[in-house]
């Protein structure tokens, strides 16, 4: 994808030197937009903000960003609008975790379950209040927030039969709540020229057994797992003037495993 849908528009990525985030910051420079790789290790960002520099990709900066420390948001809000003078749209997309997260339901801690929901959960809650306030004063704004369809559909669990892996309970619970937080800034923003919306992924591949794949492929329509780039055009749609209208959404990108 390669056009100027979002030409101009300044847009903040966290974990943009993830693997969904990088695709995304590829996607926001390489279709016109000025993209931020904002995250915790900012010696990655940097190394793939200049991969993308050398690629000529389009613009590409890298800043540093904790998303459970206010200081470092508003620093890194500060410094955006210091440079570019506004600040278009945020896309929620780290993805913070504790060394215990992922066990089996019986062996999850409360202090763990606790620990995961408050920097996942309530580091996207963080960011999008923070960038709200100066969304206000701009008079328009776009949050998308990354949830995931086991944030609104049960788990399939035997897909994961025979495997070391399971779908963590934390994670059900924090993308759960990621699609109400959305409902929620959508609704109380309303009017304002402020928009929140939700992508709802389905898995994304990642090195995953071979077994665990052809069982997930069976609930789906055709590819099964997918990979980063095919979540980009859902995020340039809703970071683009073509949904300006579209608020309070939650889209799922699944290749159909949710039906």
């Amino acid at each position: 994808m390669n056009s100027k849908r979002v030409e101009g528009k300044v847009v903040v990525v966290t974990g943009g030197a993830g693997v969904i985030g990088k695709a995304f910051v590829e996607s926001i420079a390489s279709n016109g937009g000025v993209a931020i790789a904002a995250d915790i290790d900012i010696n990655a960002a940097i190394r793939f903000a200049e991969q993308c520099k050398a690629g000529q990709l389009g613009i590409v900066d890298a800043e540093a960003l904790d998303i459970t420390n206010e200081e470092s948001i508003q620093k890194l809000i500060d410094n955006i609008v210091n440079r570019y003078g506004k600040i278009d749209a945020v896309v929620n997309n780290a993805y913070p975790r504790n060394k215990n997260y992922g066990r089996k339901l019986e062996d999850v801690t409360y202090s763990d379950f606790c620990e995961n929901l408050n920097s996942h959960l309530g580091g996207y809650f963080l960011v999008a209040q923070q960038f709200s306030k100066l969304f206000v004063k701009q008079g328009s704004g776009n949050i998308v927030n990354m949830s995931s369809i086991y944030g609104s559909v049960a788990p399939r669990f035997n897909v994961y039969e025979g495997t070391h892996m399971t779908m963590p309970v934390e994670y059900a619970a924090i993308k759960a709540a990621v699609v109400h937080l959305t409902l929620y800034f959508a609704q109380y923003f309303k009017g304002s020229g402020i928009r929140a919306n939700c992508i709802s992924p389905g898995g994304i591949l990642g090195g995953q057994p071979e077994d665990f794949l052809m069982s997930y492929k069976k609930y789906c329509a055709s590819k099964g797992m997918l990979d980063a780039p095919d979540l980009v055009g859902a995020l340039i749609f809703l970071i683009s003037d073509e949904s300006k209208f579209i608020t309070g959404q939650n889209l799922f990108i699944d290749d159909g495993f949710s039906i």
